[in-house]
């Protein structure tokens, strides 16, 4: 049987019951929970894992929350920004309309997630490993991915303006109909798909990353 090669959704119940939470403890867990609406800004916990849970308006913003283990679940609209959450583990997950300007995820294992509709300009996934991964109509300008690992990662619509990818290795990977302006690491873009238009449209990038001088017309 052929790998997969797109995310896995989650799959969560119709009904999980509502918490409502005033901060997080270190190594805390919540399992099939539903928090909505909850402002846990400035946090610092390590270890915290939402498991099936489904997170509405949550406001994590600012937090530092190393090893935080987000799985089988749903973050709608919810604020991480200037999250740190190094060595982070985030599988079977769908995160909407997110805002994760500044979210500092280096190192972390990131499999079978969608972001959609999320800003995340300014963020690190340096030394990251990425699976299964799709990105659609994301704000990822100037993001870090130094050194990441990305098999079968989809960029779908994105705008990676002067995002950098400098000594990041892709397998598998396509992007479409994304702004790739000021792209640094350009020749790390083997191994990955490119429509025809893109291509073009990056030609002096290419031509930039391999040396090449542009002549002035006669």
């Amino acid at each position: 049987m052929p790998p997969a090669t797109t995310p896995r959704e989650p799959d969560l119940p119709e009904q999980l019951p509502p918490v409502e939470l005033a901060e997080l403890d270190h190594d805390a867990t919540f399992d099939e929970v539903s928090i909505e609406g909850s402002s846990l800004t400035s946090q610092r916990a390590r270890g915290v894992t939402f498991q099936t849970a489904r997170l509405v308006h949550l406001d994590l913003s600012g937090s530092r929350l190393e090893a935080l283990t987000i799985a089988e679940s749903v973050l709608d609209a919810c604020d991480l920004a200037n999250v740190h959450a190094h060595r982070a583990r985030i599988r079977t997950t769908r995160i909407e309309g997110g805002r994760l300007t500044g979210i500092d995820l280096a190192e972390s294992a990131i499999a079978d997630v969608t972001f959609r509709g999320c800003r995340i300009d300014l963020a690190s996934f340096a030394r990251a490993r990425l699976q299964r991964v799709t990105f659609e109509d994301c704000l990822l300008g100037h993001t870090d991915l130094l050194e990441a690992r990305l098999d079968y990662v989809r960029l779908h619509r994105c705008n990676l303006t002067e995002a950098d990818l400098r000594g990041a290795r892709l397998t598998h990977c396509e992007l479409r109909r994304s702004d790739l302006t000021g792209l640094r690491g350009v020749e790390s873009l083997r191994g990955a798909a490119l429509e025809w238009s893109d291509i073009v449209g990056m030609a002096g990038t290419w031509a930039a990353a391999l040396g090449i001088e542009v002549l002035d017309g006669d």
